[in-house]
């Protein structure tokens, strides 16, 4: 993985006493954990996922959102929810992503929420598939205090980005791309901090030389390359690329495909993340799409309370006991990405 200093240092200057006890307090926990084989948990998420929305205008495939395929409610997320969780968690929560499903700039109150999470000294984030990021969105991006922007690109022609990206636009990423760099520039930022995220599938991974300098060119920051998750993928898909670095699964000797994962039976995520959806329901992590494991809401109960419930403690038992046996961790990789 790159490591960019600038980046580093911004994320590390967030780091107060408090956040730092915390995270040493669930790292501690973790590690008792896996050596006890019994789940311990003491301290608060170091890592949150925010769902501003379900909404997308793109219809990517392997995607709940493109798909239009949940078995939950889509919706938006309110402003008391959203309020209620980061008053609770702004002394100890170093690093806040505004995604889970959906695009975040078709909420309307999305940057006024960065603004409210930057202005706590929280370490911001978002992922976007940039066709929002017009000359007002742009300056006000920069100006809210983000941190990282990823911009999903996957394919440096039109013909291969709507491959996967459907009903996109590459010229609108890349217009997106260069307001926000221009913003950065005129308002003198050093943030957000540009990653261009190309998920690498069958039909792109012939650009791959060609994205990165494509990201040189414009002034991005850096690129991350993402295997993709597919949801049948025993007998084979176009969409896994034949390059194996970038692939989530191999080929065996049958023909058939095995994920890489070895399945162990522990997982850093539980101990120090989770996701919140636009309703306020607290999942484990960004593989529960449909949030078939609700853990609390945030509608309901206090954060704190839903992270240290028995539910929660019960369900990373179950991670230290057989993973294997939980069907949203099968197709797990943990989001593995490949950096340039």
């Amino acid at each position: 993985m790159q490591i960019n200093l600038q980046d580093s240092l911004n994320f590390v200057s967030k780091l107060s006493l408090k956040r730092s006890t915390n995270a040493l307090r669930v790292a501690g926990s973790y590690f008792l954990s896996r050596l006890s084989g019994k789940a311990q948990h003491s301290g608060l998420p170091i890592s949150l996922s925010i769902e501003p929305t379900t909404a997308c205008n793109l219809r990517c495939p392997e995607c709940p959102s493109g798909l239009r395929s949940f078995s939950r409610p889509t919706g938006m997320l309110q402003e008391n929810i959203f309020r209620k969780t980061i008053d609770e968690l702004k002394d100890t929560l170093c690093y806040l992503l505004f995604y889970f499903q959906g695009e975040p700039y078709l909420h309307p109150q999305f940057l006024n929420w960065v603004e409210y999470a930057s202005a706590r000294g929280i370490y911001t984030a978002t992922s976007t598939n940039a066709h929002y990021l017009n000359d007002e969105n742009a300056k006000k991006t920069v100006e809210s205090g983000l941190d990282r922007l990823i911009i999903s690109i996957d394919g440096t022609t039109q013909e291969t980005y709507q491959a996967y990206r459907r009903g996109g636009h590459l010229d609108k990423v890349l217009e997106g791309t260069k307001n926000i760099i221009r913003w950065k520039k005129k308002l003198k930022s050093k943030t957000p901090y540009v990653v261009f995220q190309f998920l690498v599938v069958g039909p792109n991974e012939h650009q791959i030389k060609d994205v990165q300098e494509l990201a040189a060119s414009l002034g991005v920051d850096t690129v991350g390359f993402k295997t993709a998750q597919i949801y049948d993928y025993q007998q084979g898909s176009p969409l896994i690329p034949k390059q194996e670095k970038y692939a989530r699964y191999r080929k065996l000797a049958d023909g058939t495909y095995a994920i890489k994962n070895k399945m162990l039976n522990h997982c850093w995520k539980m101990w120090h993340s989770c996701v919140m959806t636009w309703d306020g329901k607290v999942v484990p992590c960004c593989f529960d799409k449909d949030a078939h494991h609700q853990l609390g809401s945030m509608q309901e109960d206090s954060f704190s309370s839903i992270w240290q419930s028995k539910a929660y403690q019960k369900f990373r038992e179950s991670l230290l006991r057989s993973r294997s046996e939980i069907e949203m961790c099968k197709n797990c990789t943990e989001g593995t990405k490949v950096w340039a």
